[in-house]
């Protein structure tokens, strides 16, 4: 599909669809003015707004399969916290935190916008899976709007009777500008793709791991622990939801190492260890960097969710 940069909207809607059931749980992209929002059937499943952001295109909403949204933007603790986010330093310049000489991710525009419906079989079983998603190029600029990197970010999203969850695929893919031969990335220990989740989920959740590990104590109740996935499970306005976030075995640094903490607020991240190993990123060596966000109503234990990260990680869904 060609670029849509410049277009105010685009709905993208499943047609011809003989079933009525899977018509109404059909998915939609509809690209406005400033966000994406992705519907299934008459529910918001999604929700990214990519335009008049003051720094970073994000995830603003993501809703479990009964609809309870786990996110939070932009809280007024941490204004910079906005909901699913991937930010970094690159050359030094701060992508993470909001400040006057903090970089910018800036849009440029939108390819492969799409939904699509498979039937698969499992257990002589077969499955209804819903998909939607959409690829967006970013410019990371300094606040000179000098050229750093040049991001492709793939958004996927997905909901089937067989997941049992939501799932959220991401994957940005950085290259260096023409005339550049290499940037170096660095961050705090809480840098990456980091979820804040709502404020009903604060305090009184619990984070847990593939391995059963503990963690170490960095400061206070934050903890940094390496695994191939981590998840915290809360309630979500009076809700029992599990969201877990899970590293692809091709990542540089698999396992990741993952930020946590619940106090004064529940944070998850899925960082690279950068602030103790800077990461370079050389011309003609694209960084691939993919990740995934689960969402599953009520208490998803070890098995289940680890049966997921494996179908996950094994088959690219």
């Amino acid at each position: 599909m060609k670029s849509l940069k410049g277009l105010f909207f685009l709905v993208l809607i499943i047609t011809a669809i003989p079933n009525p059931a899977i018509a109404e749980n059909s998915m939609r992209v509809t690209t406005g003015e400033n966000a994406v929002s992705v519907h299934t059937g008459p529910r918001l499943f999604l929700r990214y707004p990519y335009k008049n952001v003051p720094f970073k295109p994000y995830v603003q909403q993501l809703f479990s399969p009964a609809g309870v949204n786990i996110l939070r933007d932009a809280p007024a603790d941490h204004l910079h916290h906005h909901a699913l986010m991937f930010a970094v330093k690159v050359d030094g310049v701060n992508f993470w935190e909001e400040t006057p000489s903090a970089g910018k991710q800036l849009h440029q525009s939108f390819t492969d916008v799409k939904t699509d419906i498979k039937s698969v079989v499992e257990n002589d079983k077969r499955f209804e899976i819903r998909n939607a998603g959409f690829t967006e190029h970013i410019d990371w600029t300094n606040s000179s709007r000098e050229l750093l990197l040049k991001e492709r970010r793939k958004i996927d999203v997905r909901q089937g009777t067989d997941l049992g969850a939501t799932l959220l695929t991401w994957q940005s893919t950085f290259e260096l500008p023409d005339g550049t031969e290499s940037a170096t990335i660095t961050g705090s220990h809480y840098h990456g793709l980091g979820i804040r989740f709502t404020k009903s989920m604060d305090l009184a959740g619990r984070h847990f791991n593939a391995d059963g590990k503990q963690g170490t104590v960095l400061r206070g109740d934050e903890k940094l622990l390496r695994s191939t996935w981590c998840a915290y499970t809360a309630n979500a306005n009076g809700k029992p939801v599990t969201v877990a976030m899970f590293d692809h075995p091709q990542n540089p640094r698999h396992p990741a190492t993952f930020f946590t903490m619940t106090k004064p607020f529940a944070y998850l991240a899925a960082t690279m260890n950068l602030h103790k190993e800077p990461l370079k990123v050389e011309s003609g060596k694209p960084l691939v960097l993919r990740y995934a966000v689960a969402v599953w109503d009520g208490k998803a234990d070890n098995d289940r969710i680890d049966k997921l990260y494996k179908r996950w990680s094994t088959k690219s869904m």
